[in-house]
């Protein structure tokens, strides 16, 4: 139900919401461990007599933060109210405490290319009758104890909300782009693309970098504080002693601790500022968190400026442009596209991959300017599974003229075009790049091969960009199947199967799976190239039920030995996939082993197979192989059939059929 349904219903009763999916219990707290302290869950008309939603505007000094490390929130939410229509789409502010009053408030997040409405009901955890986590400085104003609450829901609890980049709030607020500069490294324009990023209402957030985590939160001696997230709202100049000063407006979210160096809030340079200078860049000496520092100063001190842009213009162009944006969603499997980076070659290749066209150059220049920026969804809401923030980066190659999944030998012989700046453990890594018109490849990878995660891929260009995924079109290339007929003259090999069978099944020369399963072993024992273990029994059934063409649940000398043709085939196929001869092949190989047999798989069908057939080290004994091979054809087989019997049935494709298939 929607919000609006939930409150009508509540009104309708006579009641207030409680939320089912959020409840006001321990486990919406902490999730690795017991709360310190006996939190009681009260609503706002339990903690103050008079209740607010918003008193007097929404402001940045309704930001104090609480008992939770979640400084990267409040420092976004700060600079959210700087903007007071993007404010307006995340808080909605026609909510109150007044008539129409029924305990549920709600809010809206961008979550990877789409808005979420998060409703909530207003009951908050409180210890003494104060608010735990975050408030505002007015005892009796809501709004952003209750967004905390929204977003906490939204990512499985507030514990999930403990440390931080604050860009990642900033483009839950925005939907926007964000990019990362290092202060000792930032272009000497960077006041004037400070202040462009201000004026254009892009969220600015800042941090000092800390060299160990004993020194996290550690103060330094001019009242900053390490590994702790600032936001910046404001940057001006002023006069001072005949002579323009570049200032930075800086606000700790903690709503106090302030810089204590010049021109912070009673230091004498303010003294020789008129009182209308004063007035007009709102200067006033409260312990409020928010101080003004001499730019200079800023880039000594500080190391990390965030920016979330609400549209993609670079900050040191001047003109604005309109910008299109294509999405990919996707996601890295162990086993099948989970390949890590390029020092790993021997998997890098199976990584998703996604073709960019760059058609048209931007106006007056050569070359195609994009921003790519890789996401990787959900980590924060599966914090209480374990689950921590992946190393994440992708490379840009130029694109042969073939289409299709690039193979291992392409990336072998290839360098990358471009790529992104680093691999980091963020949850979103994004650059801006200038390149030529032509095709271009984009592999979006984890650092480390296997580890899995679904991923957002979003392409910002100033001109049409054409993507699309280069997976691989689900077709069977198989040859017709030979009718099962005695070929004049016998090979050696026949002769020695059908002595083996004749011992085996006795006149009628048939087979039950069992008596298959003993003259398969028996011949792969001999063979000296293979170190297979046993076909299992599972395997000899579904073999019978692949040749079987007189319906009698055994396998005729003639059809074995056509089966036999194809065992041979297979079984080449996997020892030249068999890299190190161990008997088993990497799970990463079979989409080439599955294409040499004439199975040529898209990615989606590749994961379900590799879920269902390897084991835990990412290896596929042959076994498992064969039963994979010959489930394959059985399905491919039926599709043929139905596809020719049924008008109907084309409705269906080859893919979806086989997935039907492969999960029966």
């Amino acid at each position: 139900m929607s919000y609006e349904e939930l409150k009508r219903e509540c009104l309708h009763k006579g009641v207030l919401f409680e939320d089912p999916d959020f409840p006001a219990c321990s486990s919406s707290l902490f999730f690795g461990e017991k709360p310190p302290i006996p939190f009681i869950w009260k609503r706002p008309g339990d903690i103050v007599k008079d209740p607010k939603f918003i008193l007097g505007g929404a402001t940045r000094t309704d930001i104090c933060q609480g008992d939770l490390g979640d400084c990267w929130l409040l420092a976004a939410i700060a600079s959210l109210t700087l903007n007071e229509k993007t404010l307006a789409r995340v808080v909605p502010l026609d909510q109150n405490f007044g008539p129409d009053y029924a305990g549920i408030f709600h809010f809206q997040f961008w979550q990877h290319n789409e808005w979420l409405d998060v409703v909530i009901d207003d009951r908050l955890p409180t210890f003494n009758g104060r608010l735990v986590f975050l408030h505002s400085a007015e005892r009796n104003e809501f709004w952003s104890a209750l967004l905390e609450k929204a977003y906490a829901k939204l990512n499985g609890s507030y514990e999930a909300l403990k440390g931080g980049s604050t860009i990642e709030a900033m483009e839950d607020f925005t939907g926007g782009v964000g990019e990362m500069y290092e202060v000792k490294k930032a272009p000497d324009n960077f006041y004037e693309i400070l202040e462009k990023a201000l004026k254009r209402c892009s969220m600015v957030g800042c941090s000092i970098d800390t060299s160990s985590a004993a020194e996290s939160e550690a103060r330094t001696p001019f009242g900053l504080v390490k590994g702790h997230a600032y936001s910046v709202t404001g940057i001006d100049e002023v006069r001072y002693r005949g002579q323009k000063v570049q200032l930075i407006r800086i606000r700790n979210p903690w709503g106090q601790v302030e810089w204590n160096g010049p021109w912070s809030d009673n230091s004498p340079e303010w003294r020789l500022v008129s009182p209308s200078e004063q007035k007009r860049l709102s200067q006033a000496a409260l312990d409020d968190g928010e101080f003004w520092m001499k730019f200079e100063d800023f880039k000594v001190h500080f190391d990390k400026v965030e920016i979330c842009n609400l549209t993609p213009d670079a900050l040191e162009d001047s003109t604005a442009h309109k910008w299109e944006v294509t999405i990919h969603q996707g996601s890295w499997v162990r086993g099948s596209t989970a390949g890590g980076c390029r020092n790993f070659l021997e998997t890098f290749w199976t990584n998703p991959q996604i073709k960019l066209r760059l058609t048209e150059k931007d106006d007056g220049q050569d070359d195609c300017t994009f921003i790519a920026a890789l996401m990787q969804k959900d980590r924060r809401k599966l914090k209480k599974f374990g689950a921590e923030m992946l190393t994440i980066g992708y490379s840009i190659y130029e694109s042969p003229s073939r289409d299709g999944h690039l193979g291992k030998d392409f990336f072998r012989y290839h360098p990358s075009k471009a790529r992104s700046k680093t691999y980091i453990n963020l949850r979103e890594v994004s650059n801006r790049f200038k390149l030529p018109p032509g095709d271009y490849v984009l592999i979006p990878t984890t650092f480390e091969p296997h580890q899995e995660a679904d991923f957002c891929l979003r392409i910002f260009s100033e001109k049409k960009a054409i993507t699309e995924d280069l997976d691989e079109n689900v077709a069977i290339d198989l040859p017709e199947p030979p009718n099962p007929t005695p070929s004049p003259q016998e090979t050696e090999e026949e002769k020695q199967f059908r002595a083996l069978f004749e011992q085996i099944a006795g006149k009628d020369m048939e087979v039950s799976a069992e008596e298959l399963e003993y003259v398969l072993n028996a011949v792969l024992k001999k063979t000296k190239n293979i170190k297979f273990k046993n076909l299992s029994i599972i395997s000899c059934r579904n073999i019978i039920s692949l040749m079987d063409t007189s319906g009698n649940g055994k396998l005729e000398f003639n059809e074995f030995t056509v089966f036999w043709e194809k065992m041979k085939k297979w079984i080449n196929i996997f020892l030249q996939f068999d890299f190190d001869k161990s008997g088993s092949m990497s799970s990463y190989e079979l989409r080439n082993a599955l294409k040499a047999a004439g199975y040529q798989l898209n990615n989606y069908l590749l994961q379900l197979i590799v879920l269902r057939y390897s084991d835990e080290q990412l290896q596929i004994e042959f076994d498992d192989f064969l039963n994979c091979l010959i489930r394959l054809e059985n399905a491919s087989r039926v599709f043929q059939a139905l596809s020719v019997k049924s008008k109907d049935f084309i409705n269906l494709n080859i893919g979806e059929f086989i997935n039907l298939a492969m999960n029966i």
